[in-house]
């Protein structure tokens, strides 16, 4: 999830784990910090786009690794407030606002390496877009109330309602994942498509409109189901995926960290005399977040250069207007699909 939705979770869980024993301020400062500790792994450079993609998430994000930091910075915080009693609360606060910090991220379809330094694998459920405001403007309320309500019980209980509502909606969001995932496989077979590897996530900014995209060799199928859509057949546009040049490049070192990274969710084009890799889990056709110019195919042998992140315009007034009428149940074709 989105920073500021990190740092929000996280001083929700320290004034829920703190109560009344220390200051509220003290709780939404350091549980805010906490929250947001594991991101700063994005200030890290490794050298080269694709590895910079890949290595986030990871260390920084791993559940254990987490838990014992929670030991010097839980010391380090009774100390400096001089409440050393409260060192096991503290402990308890400040290891939930890390912890939660990957757990949250688990819900996107990033990928997240939260076994790290065990295995490097990377998961990711996808129920929930990487910014919701259903999801943060709870954990919001929750804080401030912790900051500005006068009367400790009556914030603290807000602040309760708050993360207990968020909490819920994650898993309202896994639950419609599920529902979705089910119509999705339904639509495909009785189109005659291939349904094995499959992916539901939700577009952005809500869990009412979600988008399904099924793998099928030289192609993918790309379609978007709403709630409101009252149980309407999705349907499917495909694209080419450039299965054939991904085979013919199978040994390239970089297409391997992405087809492994992104479990085969990704197309591979000719763009000149280059090779380019886009990641299919995030974003949609032919708008994507993240997308690579790998160099030319690569002899026996030969170095592979760095790659080049690409970038591409998104035009977010089209977009926010066709989410809104997608919301409504209106199957109006995505604003990419109109372009030539």
């Amino acid at each position: 999830m989105d920073s500021v939705t990190q740092v929000l979770l996280g001083a929700s869980i320290g004034v829920a784990v703190m109560g009344r024993r220390t200051a509220l301020w003290k709780s939404v400062l350091w549980g805010g910090v906490a929250g947001l500790l594991p991101d700063l792994d994005v200030l890290l450079d490794h050298g080269d786009p694709i590895l910079n993609m890949i290595r986030h998430r990871a260390e920084t994000h791993a559940l254990l690794l987490l838990t014992l930091f929670a030991f010097p910075m839980a010391w380090a915080v009774s100390r400096l407030h001089r409440q050393p009693q409260l060192y096991g609360r503290w402990w308890w606060a400040l290891m939930l606002a890390l912890v939660t910090h990957p757990l949250l991220d688990l819900m996107t379809i990033y990928g997240t390496q939260v076994f790290q330094p065990f295995t490097d694998e990377a998961y990711g459920l996808g129920s929930m877009f990487i910014i919701d405001p259903l999801y943060s403007l709870p954990l919001l309320a929750g804080v401030v109330a912790a900051l500005r309500v006068k009367t400790v019980g009556r914030a603290l209980a807000i602040n309760g309602w708050a993360l207990a509502f968020s909490t819920a909606y994650l898993a309202w969001s896994a639950l419609a994942q599920w529902g979705v995932t089910q119509h999705a496989r339904q639509s495909l077979q009785s189109q005659g498509l291939p349904s094995q590897q499959l992916m539901v996530t939700p577009a952005p900014l809500s869990t009412l409109v979600w988008r399904v995209v099924a793998l099928d060799g030289e192609r993918f199928h790309e379609g978007f189901y709403a709630l409101m859509d009252g149980g309407r057949a999705i349907r499917f546009v495909a694209h080419e995926r450039g299965g054939a040049l991904a085979a013919q490049n199978a040994a390239h070192p970089q297409l391997q960290r992405l087809d492994r990274f992104t479990d085969g969710f990704f197309k591979l084009q000719r763009q000149g005399d280059s090779l380019v890799v886009t990641d299919l889990r995030m974003g949609q056709e032919p708008e994507y977040v993240f997308s690579f110019d790998i160099g030319p195919p690569l002899a026996a042998g030969q170095p592979y250069p760095v790659s080049e992140q690409l970038s591409r315009r998104i035009n977010v007034d089209q977009g926010l207007q066709w989410l809104g009428q997608r919301m409504r149940g209106r199957d109006v074709p995505p604003p990419g699909s109109a372009r030539p």
